[in-house]
C-alpha cells in the first residue's frame, strides 16, 4: 500500500479539526489521500486513514511529521518551506555548465558566493558528470578539482554539499569543509562510502537510480515507476540507518532523468507529495533536464529556464523541501513569490 496526499487546501482555518493534514510540518495542507494498493487507486479522506491498517496509519504518520532541520556546521537549514540548492560543476564536460569553471577553483568559488548571495542555502558541488555516456573520473582528479573550491567556500561560511559517487572524495570534501554528501548511486557505486558516511556523520541525499553500480541510467521497464521508486528508496533508507546513518540526516532523491522515459519523469514529478511517505526531506533535480527539451520542440539546455521553474514550482506545491536548480535567483525569486501567495492564501485570502 501507498498513499499520496492529495485534494490540496488552501488554509485549514475553514475546514473543520482533524479533517486536513499538514504536510511534513510545511506550507501545504491536504484534505484526503490517493490509496495506490495491488495495482488500483482509490481516494479516501484523510480522516479514514485508520481504516486501512497498521501500514497505513505509518504512513500517515510519516506524511505529516515535520522534518527536522539540517545542521550544517554553524548553518541551520530549516525544512519548513522549500529551499534552493545551486548547481556547481567544476568538470569539463557537465551536460548543461562544463568547462565554465574548470581549472579555476578561486572563480568557481566566486560563481558559488554569489549563488549563496542570490538566495541558494546550499551549493550543490561537482567533480565528475553523471550525464548518460560520461567519462568516469579518476579519484584523485576529482578531489583535485573539489577541494580547493569546498575550502574556499568553507572559509567564505557557504554550506556546501559534494555531488560524488566516490567514499575518497567524500572524505576528503568533508575534510575540507562540505557539509552534506549527494550521491546519485544513494551509497551504492563505492563500497567503501555507506562506512564512510556512517562515520562522517553529516546529512546525506540518497538518490534513486536504476543502475547504481553502472551509472544510472539503463532503462528498466518500470510497472508502476511511482510506487517502485518509493519501494527502492525505503529499502535503501533501511539499510542505510542499519548501518549506521541517522535517520534524521538522509535526504531522499526520486532521480528524475537517471534511466526513466518523459512519461516516467511526468508519473515522478506529478506524484511527488507521495514520496513523504518516506519520512524525510525530498530534494528535486530536475534543472534543465531533458524532459523540458522533449515537451519543448528540443530546447536546448541553455533555453530551459521556464521548464525549470514550472518544475521547481510543482515540486514546492508538492510540498519539496529542497529544489537543486542551475537558475538560482531566478527560482529564488519564483519561491518568493509563491511563498507569498502561500502565506496570504492561509490568512483566507
Amino acid at each position: 500500500m501507498h498513499l499520496r496526499p492529495v485534494q490540496f487546501v488552501d488554509t485549514p482555518v475553514t475546514h473543520p479539526d482533524d479533517t486536513v493534514a499538514r504536510l511534513a510540518g510545511g506550507l501545504q495542507w491536504f484534505a484526503a489521500y490517493e490509496v495506490i494498493e495491488d495495482g488500483h487507486r482509490h481516494t479516501i479522506p484523510v480522516t479514514d486513514v485508520a481504516t486501512l491498517g497498521d501500514r497505513a496509519v505509518r504512513l500517515h504518520a510519516a506524511i505529516t511529521a515535520p522534518r527536522p532541520a539540517l545542521q550544517l556546521g554553524e548553518r541551520t537549514l530549516r525544512l519548513d518551506q522549500p529551499l534552493v540548492a545551486g548547481i556547481l560543476n567544476v568538470t569539463p564536460d557537465s551536460f548543461s555548465d562544463g568547462g565554465q569553471h574548470s581549472d579555476d577553483p578561486a572563480a568557481a568559488a566566486a560563481a558559488g558566493v554569489d549563488m549563496a548571495a542570490a538566495g541558494a542555502a546550499l551549493i550543490d558541488l561537482g567533480g565528475e558528470s553523471t550525464r548518460p555516456g560520461a567519462a568516469q573520473v579518476w579519484e584523485g582528479d576529482e578531489i583535485a578539482r573539489v577541494v580547493p573550491v569546498i575550502e574556499r567556500l568553507a572559509r567564505s561560511g557557504t554550506p556546501v554539499s559534494i555531488d560524488t559517487r566516490k567514499a575518497a572524495v567524500m572524505e576528503a570534501a568533508h575534510a575540507a569543509g562540505a557539509h552534506v554528501v549527494n550521491d546519485v548511486s544513494a551509497l551504492l557505486w563505492d563500497d567503501r562510502a555507506l562506512d564512510v558516511m556512517a562515520r562522517a556523520r553529516c546529512p546525506v541525499i540518497l538518490m534513486h537510480s536504476p543502475d547504481p553500480k553502472e551509472g544510472g541510467h539503463a532503462r528498466t521497464g518500470y510497472r508502476d515507476v511511482l510506487t517502485e521508486v518509493f519501494d527502492w528508496l525505503e529499502a535503501r533508507i533501511a539499510a542505510v540507518v542499519a548501518a549506521g546513518v541517522d535517520r534524521s540526516r538522509i535526504v531522499v532523491d526520486p532521480g528524475i532523468g537517471f534511466g526513466k522515459s518523459l512519461a516516467e519523469n511526468l508519473a515522478l514529478v506529478n506524484g511527488l507529495a507521495l514520496f513523504h511517505g518516506l519520512g524525510c526531506p525530498i530534494m528535486l533535480g530536475a534543472s534543465r533536464k531533458r524532459m523540458i527539451g522533449a515537451l519543448d520542440n528540443e530546447a536546448p539546455v541553455t533555453a530551459r529556464l521556464g521548464g525549470s521553474l514550472a518544475l521547481a514550482l510543482k515540486g514546492a506545491e508538492a510540498g519539496v523541501q529542497l529544489l537543486r536548480v542551475h537558475d538560482v535567483a531566478a527560482t529564488v525569486q519564483a519561491m518568493k513569490v509563491w511563498r507569498g501567495l502561500r502565506d496570504r492564501a492561509l490568512v483566507g485570502g
